[in-house]
């Protein structure tokens, strides 16, 4: 068997449940191959693309790519808020929410597009005074995140039946899916939050090309004695 180190980069069809770390570490006892990293996280109730570096040359580039534009297809539950602005946290539902028009809907989209202003979820992995947001709001904290601008080059209107709306999001880096979908709600005065997020793209990276790894496994890899 040759000794030749492996040094490439694929584009990974995340499921549903593991979180992106978990893909990274499957991939390392599939290839034996300890430098392996990822360009952009993808939540656990996220799946699709989740571009992956195997070897030190390919994960030097991840930076790069990270950068780079993406497109999602994204899910909005209207008339609730979620703690955590995606289906995991605790629901209040809005008081008084009345189901918007399509047109309603479609002007509200077109706000979003562009250079705009966006708040980060409080459960997200920006670190403040050291330490991530999320660790703070599971100790009961509500973390200062700072508005910051994002770039949204297209939104579209897939399909709606109140509450559910469903949308294609094709962006620059940085932009907190979860946060548009509770921006939207607030917007249209209902409330809202990810239901269902899939990646499709990230710069030339498809889902259509990406690969399917073998049913993910969480049990843990022994330790050598």
């Amino acid at each position: 068997m040759s000794d030749k180190k492996l040094h490439y980069i694929a584009a990974i069809n995340k499921p549903v449940g593991p979180t992106s770390h978990d893909i990274i570490n499957q991939v390392r006892r599939l290839t034996s191959e300890k430098t392996v990293g990822h360009a952009g996280t993808l939540d656990p109730l996220a799946s699709g693309v989740l571009v992956v570096g195997v070897g030190k040359d390919a994960t030097r580039q991840l930076a790069d790519i990270v950068q780079h534009e993406k497109e999602y297809q994204a899910t909005i539950r209207l008339g609730q808020t979620s703690s955590t602005d995606d289906r995991e946290g605790e629901k209040q539902t809005v008081p008084g929410a009345k189901a918007p028009s399509q047109q309603e809907v479609e002007q509200t989209l077109s706000n979003f597009i562009g250079a705009i202003f966006q708040t980060p979820p409080i459960f997200s992995a920006i670190k403040i005074a050291g330490k991530r947001a999320y660790w703070l709001a599971r100790q009961g904290q509500t973390p200062a995140l700072k508005r910051r601008s994002v770039f949204i080059k297209e939104i579209t209107l897939s399909e709606y039946q109140y509450p559910a709306l469903k949308i294609r999001v094709t962006c620059g880096p940085g932009v907190y899916i979860r946060a548009l979908a509770r921006d939207i709600g607030e917007k249209l005065g209902t409330g809202g939050y990810l239901a269902g997020l899939i990646r499709t793209r990230v710069g030339r990276y498809r889902l259509a090309d990406a690969i399917t790894l073998p049913p993910f496994d969480n049990t843990p890899t022994p330790h050598k004695l």
